[in-house]
C-alpha cells in the first residue's frame, strides 16, 4: 500500500453470511417476515445453494445456506438494521409475526455506559433508541433508530 497517496481505499461490507439450519425457513422469515428482497438463489445441483437477500435501502447483503460457514447455526449477533422509524418498522415486524422486543433507549441521554430505560428516546435522538429480534435459528438482530428527526 503506498502510504503517501492522499487516496483513501474504499471499504465496504457486502455481505454478512448467516449460519441457518433450514434454508427455505430462513428465506421465509427474512422475506416474508422481515421484509427483505430476494437477490440470488442459486442451487447449480442438489448439493450446492446459496441465497443472497438485501434489506431494502441497504448495500449490505445477508447469504445463507447450511455449510457455508462452519460457524454454529444461530451464533451471529448483534448485526444492526438502522431504521429512521424505529416505532413504525416495529409495528411491522410485529404485524408479520416477528417476535420484536419493546423498544429502549440509552440513559443517561449523553453516556454510553450500557444503561437502557424503557420506550423510545424521548426527543429521538439518532443512535439512542434500540430493538432486537432473534431469526428462527437464533441469529441476534438490532434494530436501531437514525433519522427521525429528518422525516
Amino acid at each position: 500500500m503506498n502510504t503517501t497517496s492522499k487516496a483513501v481505499e474504499k471499504l465496504s461490507i457486502e455481505v454478512i453470511t448467516l449460519p441457518v439450519s433450514d434454508v427455505e425457513r430462513a428465506l421465509r422469515f427474512y422475506i416474508d417476515q422481515v421484509g427483505f428482497t430476494l437477490d440470488v438463489d442459486y442451487s447449480p445441483n442438489d448439493v450446492f445453494r446459496v441465497v443472497q437477500l438485501t434489506p431494502p435501502g441497504s448495500s449490505c447483503s445477508i447469504q445463507i445456506r447450511r455449510g457455508l460457514t462452519d460457524a454454529p447455526v444461530g451464533s451471529v449477533r448483534n448485526v444492526y438494521l438502522v431504521v429512521t422509524d424505529l416505532e413504525a418498522m416495529r409495528s411491522r415486524l410485529l404485524e408479520r409475526g416477528v417476535k420484536v422486543s419493546e423498544a429502549r433507549h440509552k440513559t443517561p441521554i449523553d453516556a454510553w455506559d450500557g444503561g437502557f430505560a424503557t420506550g423510545l428516546d424521548p426527543t429521538r435522538r439518532d443512535y439512542a433508541s434500540f430493538a432486537d429480534f432473534l431469526d428462527p435459528d437464533g441469529n441476534s438482530w438490532v434494530l436501531q433508530e437514525r433519522g427521525y428527526r429528518n422525516l
